[in-house]
């Protein structure tokens, strides 16, 4: 089997944000520029997780489709970092599997927790800092994690979508595209850099304090990988941080006068 020359893995890479988080970055972009028109960025909102529908189960519905085919671009880039040659002879090693390669597995259950927990202290407590500083400056909008109504499936939903978004962003972003990169013949440096700078651009829709914040989080989640070769601490310190911003403003927002 040959090997993919650089312009078909360009292609595949083009493919792959188009279908995921490239689309997001030039929505996001859009958006900013609808809001900027608007009014100031400090009047403005952005809200993460919205309500679907009026009716219950369908808007329960509409929540579960929009998690699994977000995951859909996951499966893609899974697809296209196997070895396609060991695959077909059966003659793969544990090495060869795209899990394996991206370090997307239990294989140090411990040590990957751990490391999230770490990493998810080192980006929260800067993140709301930048936030609040975001919004002193008008440069942010009002960030609403959860508009969804209270049901009984509304705080497994949104520890679902936590996950969702933690595996789509730490695969791709990281994992996938830092591995393609490489293949392009780019410097570490370069690589990272680029990775981090869509991890900002697609939560521009949020304002320019977001976007920084999301591109120093990018840098740090990107240097790490390439030093570990495992993206299971991104995705646990990634979901980590969701969670306890979208379950902590549904339980608690309009107690504390948010929302």
């Amino acid at each position: 089997m040959l090997v993919p020359s650089r312009r078909r893995l360009r292609f595949e890479v083009w493919i792959v944000l188009g279908l995921s988080l490239g689309q997001s970055a030039v929505y996001s972009v859009v958006q900013l520029l609808d809001k900027m028109s608007r009014a100031p960025l400090a009047e403005g909102t952005a809200t993460l997780n919205q309500s679907r529908s009026s009716r219950e189960y369908f808007d329960l519905t509409y929540q579960l489709l929009d998690i699994v085919f977000a995951l859909v671009p996951v499966l893609l880039v899974i697809y296209f970092l196997t070895d396609q040659r060991q695959a077909a002879t059966g003659a793969g090693t544990p090495g060869s599997s795209a899990f394996q390669k991206l370090g997307f597995n239990f294989a140090r259950p411990g040590r990957d927790l751990l490391q999230g927990l770490g990493l998810a202290a080192l980006i929260g407590i800067p993140s709301l800092g930048l936030y609040a500083a975001g919004r002193a400056l008008g440069i942010t909008t009002a960030i609403i994690p959860s508009a969804l109504d209270a049901h009984w499936w509304t705080i497994p939903v949104l520890i679902l979508s936590a996950l969702r978004h933690a595996v789509v962003e730490e695969v791709i972003v990281v994992g996938y595209l830092l591995d393609r990169f490489g293949k392009f013949g780019w410097s570490v440096p370069l690589a990272i850099v680029t990775s981090a700078m869509l991890r900002g651009s697609y939560h521009l829709y949020q304002g320019f304090g977001p976007f920084f914040g999301n591109a120093v989080m990018g840098l740090v989640f990107a240097w790490l990988y390439t030093r570990t070769k495992r993206v299971m601490p991104l995705v646990v310190a990634h979901a980590l941080l969701d969670i306890v911003a979208f379950v902590g403003f549904s339980l608690f927002g309009r107690a504390v006068g948010l929302g």
